[in-house]
């Protein structure tokens, strides 16, 4: 499965886990779990919800594209 994010990294970098990501979304665990697979993708919007919480840039949470 091709990765598009890195929330998992992300999370783990700082020490969080999907289950506070969830608590603080207001999402079930099972929605963040599949966006830390890739299985799924969150929305633009709630990407940068996301950076917001976490404090990093959008752009942080993507895999590039580029080499």
């Amino acid at each position: 499965m091709e990765q598009i994010n890195r929330l998992k990294a992300v999370l783990a970098e700082q020490n969080r886990t999907g289950k506070w990501l969830a608590e603080v979304m207001g999402k079930n665990e099972a929605t963040v779990s599949r966006w830390c697979t890739n299985k799924s993708q969150p929305t633009q919007a709630t990407m940068r919800k996301i950076a917001e919480l976490l404090d990093v840039d959008v752009k942080d949470l993507l895999v590039s594209t580029k080499k």
